[in-house]
């Protein structure tokens, strides 16, 4: 920029020659530069006005879309932010079909310590083995000494260790809000809830993920924050679930067994209103998984009801029966060869005890004939039996909604030949689990259709396809009611309920192949009353063995049966069904005139 001197020379000079003084060129420039500055500079403050306003206007005008925004949005759960991400606070509760609590959320608080804080770390460490004794002194010395500036002490305390904590008085002891999960039953139906952990972390809060059972199964709806108010709904029963664990853990305890479990099953909505396994553990604080070893079964992680897949013996000789009466091959009175032994090749098929030359139908369920069976199944064919059993859903894993169910494969033969049809026929070569059988017997009790087992309480029938026609249903539970009346489950005689159902009574096999010699899994599947059926119960137990009468006995009528028939005496009143007088069979009349 060129500026005007104060002084031009020519205009000096001029005023000089005329006399004039010179000083009065000088102010009169001055005064004209200051009045130049005055206008810039009022220029400059008007520009910043202006952009001042522009940003307070554009400002304002988003303040306002964003309240609007707001106030025309849905609204939204709130999430607890942390550096590395978002971690979600809220996970749906799960309850009883009656709506009782099952899994909850519990506000407490994490342990954690930054060392360069801290006053006096041996002191802080001390008292914080006293709070926790399972701790290591040594550790924490070490820990609050070194080079870390961050320690998680414990992930999650209660309010009373907080407040011990809080005691000591040291800075760099802190603490972190969150949730966790809690189960206030403890180990009441530990094997279906299954349990929760920790996912993301952060000190301001953590996410809880399932890990396993119907927590895992349904992570994603429990953690959605729209599904906050809306708890998941089981299909167990709080009361029955209580009830079936007492039973079915004296019971374990008399028959000296090293595992056992238990099934409910609603039989026309497949609604599983109590599912037990033991041993069991508390998911408050649950066990971690067994790193070595062959036998998964020794876990108290392990669900023998959808995992235990078993042999499950002289159960599933009414299968055969059923299908054999379904097809138009025999009557319940028609009449069976049996003698014995049955050769197959090299193979010889047995029966437990010597029952004849020849038996009916009926009595072959009723004596658990294995002969009598396999005949049958010849008759029947390796083909028929095979879809006969894959409609009722025994070849593939059941549909029940916890994780572990999917785990629970049926072992099939590699080869299904002749011989593999008569062995299946009663429960050897085939193995399934305890749930496999509970949805088989549902589908005799119902009239012939399958029910999928659900964990999901149901509104009304849940009825798939047909597996076999209602007379053939009929007549199965008939002869399974003789087995209670006439045959190897005379102690689950219940008064006032009239219980049917079959025992069976495999080898326990070995984990690395082959079978024990003196070791069984006993089982008794029923089903009550009945006359109207409603429910079906299976009883398993591994490894029982009672002396009665100065025998040792491990089959499933001295062992599975008494404790089922407990449970039913136990479980009826609680399930809503009514003692009463069995309807006896009408006397036939001929009428004739005189």
């Amino acid at each position: 920029m060129i500026r005007k001197p104060l002084r031009p020379l020519a205009r000096v000079l001029a005023a000089r020659a005329n006399g004039e003084n010179p000083d009065v060129i000088e102010r009169e420039n001055l005064r004209e530069r200051h009045a130049e500055m005055a206008v810039k500079s009022r220029q400059r403050a008007e520009g910043r006005l202006l952009v001042l306003g522009v940003f307070f206007v554009c400002a304002f005008a988003a303040i306002a879309a964003r309240m609007g925004m707001m106030a025309t949005s849905e609204p939204q759960e709130p999430l607890a932010n942390v550096v590395g991400g978002t971690i979600a606070m809220q996970r749906a509760d799960i309850v009883d079909r009656q709506g009782r609590i099952l899994a909850t959320n519990f506000e407490t608080h994490s342990l954690y310590a930054q060392p360069p804080q801290m006053i006096d770390p041996a002191y802080a460490a001390d008292e914080l083995v006293k709070i926790f004794p399972d701790l290591e002194r040594e550790d924490l010395i070490e820990d609050f000494t070194g080079k870390r500036k961050f320690l998680w002490i414990k992930k999650k305390i209660s309010p009373e260790q907080k407040q011990a904590v809080h005691d000591i008085g040291d800075p760099g002891l802190m603490f972190g809000p969150r949730e966790m999960r809690l189960y206030p039953n403890g180990r009441l139906a530990s094997h279906v809830l299954g349990g929760a952990g920790f996912g993301k972390e952060g000190v301001s809060a953590a996410e809880v993920i399932g890990v396993a059972g119907v927590e895992k199964q349904f992570d994603d709806y429990l953690r959605d924050p729209a599904n906050g108010n809306a708890p998941l709904q089981l299909s167990l029963d709080l009361t029955v679930q209580t009830a079936a664990e007492q039973v079915l853990s004296g019971g374990m305890e008399l028959m000296n067994a090293k595992g056992a479990t238990s099934i409910v099953m609603d039989v026309h909505t497949g609604e599983v209103v109590s599912v037990v396994s033991f041993p069991d553990f508390d998911p408050n604080d649950r066990p971690r998984p067994p790193t070595d070893g062959f036998d998964p079964s020794v876990s108290p992680l392990f669900n023998r009801a959808v995992q235990g897949v078993y042999e499950l013996g002289s159960t599933f000789k009414i299968f055969a029966v059923a299908q054999a009466l379904d097809l138009g091959l025999v009557g319940p009175e028609t009449v069976i060869d049996i003698r014995g032994p049955l050769r197959w090749g090299k193979h010889a098929i047995r029966d437990f005890h010597y029952y004849g030359k020849e038996m009916t139908v009926s009595k072959i369920i009723v004596k658990s004939s294995n002969i009598g069976t396999a005949r049958l199944a010849q008759q029947i064919g390796v083909a028929q039996q095979k879809s006969f059993l894959d409609r009722l859903g025994l070849l593939e894993p059941t549909p029940f909604e916890i994780v572990e169910a999917q785990g629970g494969q049926p072992l099939l033969p590699p080869n299904w030949s002749e011989l593999s049809a008569m062995t299946i026929s009663y429960g050897h070569g085939i193995s399934t689990t305890p749930m496999h059988l509970a949805a088989g017997y549902a589908a005799i009790a119902n009239g012939g259709h399958y029910v999928a087992p659900t964990v999901l309480k149901q509104q009304g029938p849940q009825y798939a396809h047909r597996v076999m026609s209602e007379q053939s249903a009929a007549a199965s539970r008939e002869m399974l009611r003789k087995v209670v009346t006439e045959g190897t489950a005379s102690f689950a005689e219940v008064p006032g309920y009239q219980v049917a159902g079959k025992t069976g009574t495999a080898d326990k096999p070995r984990p690395r192949g082959g079978y024990y010699d003196d070791k069984v899994i006993a089982t008794f599947a029923t089903m009550f009353p009945v006359d109207d059926p409603q429910y079906v119960l299976v009883v398993t137990l591994d490894e029982p063995e009672i002396i009665a009468h100065g025998e040792e006995r491990r089959t499933a009528g001295w062992t599975a049966v008494p404790v089922a028939a407990e449970m039913v005496s136990r479980l009826a009143p609680l399930l809503g069904v009514r003692p009463r007088v069995e309807p006896a069979k009408v006397t036939g009349i001929t009428l004739t005139s005189n």
